[in-house]
């Protein structure tokens, strides 16, 4: 297992392990894991560090759209957002870029999540690699990452 799914684990959330096989051609890991795991794409969503004013920072946005730099900047409380080197990425969370999880990162870091996850019953995150999904609760990712929720993707 994956520090991801350890960290859901130990928290005793409720979550389902989703696996499919990943195809290293696929444009986009999010909607290729929307079509393989049959979920509306609206439901899953990526996750992406970015370097807020010196210091990273996470944000889980829906695959299908974009993370608003601004948006997140404020929701940080920062003056300004740009995302992070994908070296820095992954030494600092531990997962490769395409894997990243929000769950079970090397260093708890400041996490955002868009608002429009709080529609979802239940939502998908990577599960700490390519080709691996994990279903949980919105409410239970912002306990386990200590995260707020605001309007960040557009």
């Amino acid at each position: 297992m994956t520090p991801a799914i350890n960290a859901a684990k130990k928290a005793k959330i409720n979550y389902t392990v989703h696996e499919y096989e990943h195809d290293p051609a696929a444009p986009s890991f999010g909607v290729e894991a929307a079509e393989k795991l049959g979920v509306p794409p609206e439901r899953v969503f990526k996750t992406l560090v970015v370097d807020a004013g010196g210091g990273l920072a996470v944000a889980v946005v829906p695959v299908l759209l974009m993370l608003d730099l601004k948006a997140v900047a404020k929701a940080l409380k920062a003056k300004k957002a740009a995302m992070a080197d994908v070296k820095v990425v992954e030494r600092t969370t531990g997962y490769v870029v395409g894997g990243v999880s929000p769950l079970g990162q090397k260093k708890l870091l400041p996490t955002v999540i868009d608002e429009s996850a709080l529609d979802c019953g239940t939502m998908f995150v990577s599960g700490g690699r390519r080709g691996l999904d994990i279903e949980l609760a919105p409410a239970d990712l912002a306990a386990l990452t200590r995260a707020s929720f605001a309007p960040i993707a557009r």
